[in-house]
């Protein structure tokens, strides 16, 4: 008896101990639901024994899912596909040989064919597709579109979300933590966030048009910024593993950023941020990036691993010390941890050891000086404490512009903090000095503070360069030539007008110096800096008044003109209603004009012709117009008085509009019966009638 689509799909999970409905409905949709094929796409070659356990090799890394600090998502060896297959199915093949007799030592010794292993497990299943296709109606088929590329994606009805996603990523390579799908029916769109949904609840057609949006494209959700502010408010559930350590979960707010994170980690675990490789961001993070920013789910799973080198103690020597190894290619920090760790009192009691400090802010090789002054920050807040100066984090070039491109009322100096690990006068310099609250207050107020660690070659090359680029190569050159006895110091930078359009170096302070020394060299730079912008601020106020003035004309003159504008327009208007009323009139008059020419005409053809001098019978009717003018025509007797009547209109004076009147005896021939004639009425021989208007 054939079996259908689910039959086979049931049987393909039972042989191969695929428990992802997904990820076994992608192998039987790439077989073509072939059941023969979809094994032999998972099952192992043909010359593998069957009696060795199947060794789980690490699984290639795929650069589509990396994150940009160089580790893989949680859970990536889980994600489906043929590569990840071996282990489990090896255990499943175990499984269906003892269900096949199979489980009999000499069996699982010898080398037993793929092919024949097929055909025992197969033997009682008939792979006829074609009785399937009566099940299609629980396929569901999604038309993702993404990158203007066209996939399709089939999933049964009792699929999850979760697995409509780990396929999409099959297909585009797209991580599910980045996946942002737009197209769900709108009374279903909130469940279909949840990975758990099933697709027979969302409402879908047989087919659907989805859009994919790669939310690692710029690191954050862009496609929708509001998704971003939405999430920001909402509380996200990090989990976090430990490779020795028990688990850690925190609530944090969306606004949390990853270094924030890693803070909170060092806090609670005493693993130090440079320790600390993560693995589970999505690509595209960085410190800088918050929880609502980086696109994960609202509870994510993480993993750290401490990169810190173990300790080396004897194991026959309960209270030894700790040895450190430094060979030739080990950093100072190292050299100096140790040093610092051998020489700690911490070490005779009973409490557990605080971290070492490094006498070193930014590591060696930094990579950027975003990270370095990152890095800066955080080890000099770890090392000295509170209260400590607030320092800029970025780059040089977006310190000097917070400080310099600015307007002259809110420019401020860019004091740049120069650190050496190797000075004697650090110690004193950061931990009474800089600690001092007139100091603090004034680095807020009138400066942009920005630090590096000078310790290494690397990173004093990297930020000579930047100085060479950013400020000049005279403070490039200024800050080479401070000797070491000489460090820490701060060059104090400022732009203004007297300097020319570029920054410069007003002053350098030198780390052998006391604190009202200190105190005095800043406001002293502050108050030259000042008198320097007093002519730029002036010119900025006159410029500042003439754009006011300038704004004021331009407003008077858009008031005066929109005026002018609503003038003319009711003008216009006006204008156009009496060339309207011109057209009806001319109109109304045009069709009187008609109509009465009509009348005219109709009374004119119906006149009878009239008789000569000589006819006997004939009456002379003589009719006075209103401008004292005659009009005269002979009648017949016999004629009537509509006749008379019609001669008038004839002659352009309707009966409408005038009244025939008959002087002796006064009467008015237009109120008579017009069928009278004129025999009847005495108007013959000869008679003269008055016209008058009406």
């Amino acid at each position: 008896m054939s079996e259908n689509k689910e039959d086979t799909l049931a049987s393909f999970q039972n042989i191969t101990g695929i428990d992802d409905v997904g990820e076994a409905f992608s192998h039987l949709e790439a077989a073509d639901w072939n059941l023969m094929d979809a094994l032999s796409r998972v099952m192992p070659h043909e010359d593998s024994p069957l009696a060795i356990p199947v060794q789980q090799s690490e699984p290639p890394a795929r650069n589509p899912v990396e994150s940009t600090n160089g580790f893989r998502p949680p859970g990536y060896e889980e994600l489906p596909g043929p590569s990840n297959a071996a282990g489990f199915f090896g255990a499943a093949l175990q499984n269906q040989n003892q269900n096949l007799n199979l489980h009999q030592p000499h069996h699982l010794q010898q080398r037993f064919p793929t092919s024949q292993l097929l055909a025992q497990l197969t033997s009682s299943i008939n792979l006829d597709p074609a009785s399937s296709q009566n099940n299609n109606q629980n396929v569901i088929t999604f038309n993702i579109h993404f990158n203007q590329q066209l996939y399709q994606v089939r999933l049964p009805s009792e699929a999850t979300i979760e697995q409509l996603k780990r396929k999409i990523f099959d297909e585009t390579s797209v991580p599910v933590c980045r996946q942002a799908i737009r197209g769900w029916p709108p009374s279903k769109a909130s469940d279909a966030q949840q990975l758990g949904t099933r697709l027979c609840n969302l409402d879908l057609a047989q087919e659907n048009e989805l859009i994919l949006v790669d939310l690692t494209d710029d690191g954050f959700m862009d496609t929708e910024q509001d998704d971003v502010t939405q999430r920001v408010d909402k509380t996200f559930t990090i989990h976090i593993q430990f490779e020795s350590d028990t688990p850690l979960t925190l609530s944090l707010p969306g606004g949390t950023t990853m270094q924030a994170l890693k803070m909170n980690v060092y806090d609670i675990k005493s693993i130090p941020v440079r320790h600390q490789e993560w693995t589970g961001w999505p690509n595209g993070c960085d410190n800088e990036t918050t929880l609502a920013q980086s696109g994960i789910e609202l509870s994510h799973r993480f993993a750290v691993r401490s990169t810190a080198r173990p300790a080396q103690t004897n194991s026959n020597q309960p209270n030894a010390f700790e040895v450190v190894t430094v060979d030739s290619e080990s950093s100072a920090d190292e050299f100096e941890d140790a040093t610092d760790f051998n020489n700690a009192e911490y070490i005779f009691t009973d409490s557990p050891p605080a971290q070492p400090l490094n006498r070193h802010l930014i590591p060696n090789n930094t990579d950027d000086e975003t990270s370095g002054s990152t890095q800066f920050v955080e080890n000099y807040k770890l090392r000295y404490g509170d209260p400590h100066p607030e320092f800029f984090v970025g780059s040089l070039e977006s310190a000097k512009q917070l400080a310099c491109q600015r307007p002259a009322k809110e420019r401020k100096l860019l004091a740049i903090y120069l650190h050496h690990g190797k000075s004697i006068q650090i110690n004193v310099f950061c931990d009474q000095l800089m600690k001092h609250e007139s100091i603090i207050q004034t680095f807020r107020e009138k400066f942009v503070l920005y630090g590096w660690d000078m310790t290494y070659e690397s990173n004093k090359d990297m930020f000579l360069s930047s100085l060479t680029a950013c400020i000049s190569s005279n403070a490039s050159l200024t800050a080479r030539n401070i000797k070491l006895d000489k460090l820490p110091a701060i060059m104090l930078v400022g732009k203004s007008r007297q300097l020319g359009s570029n920054c410069e170096v007003l002053s350098v302070i030198h780390g052998n110096i006391g604190l009202d020394d200190l105190l005095t060299r800043l406001i002293e730079t502050c108050e030259m800096f000042e008198q320097q912008l007093q002519v730029e601020i002036r010119e900025e106020d006159a410029r500042a008044a003439r754009d006011q003035v300038k704004a004021e004309q331009d407003m008077a003159y858009q008031q005066t003109l929109q005026a002018d504008m609503a003038k003319d327009a009711a003008k216009r208007q006006k204008e156009a209603a009496q060339l309207a009323e011109r057209k009806r009139m001319e109109s109304e008059r045009a069709e009187e004009d008609a109509r009465r020419e009509s009348i005219r005409l109709v009374a004119q053809q119906s006149l009878p012709q009239e008789p000569s001098e000589q006819v006997a019978g004939t009456s002379k009717i003589r009719v006075r117009k209103p401008t004292g003018d005659f009009l005269e025509r002979r009648f017949f007797i016999s004629n009537n008085l509509q006749d008379l009547l019609n001669f008038v209109t004839a002659n352009g004076f309707l009966i409408e509009e005038y009244k025939l009147i008959r002087n002796w005896p006064r009467r008015d021939l237009t109120a008579m019966e017009g069928s009278q004639t004129l025999e009847t009425l005495k108007l013959y021989p000869q008679e003269t009638v008055i016209l008058e208007e009406r």
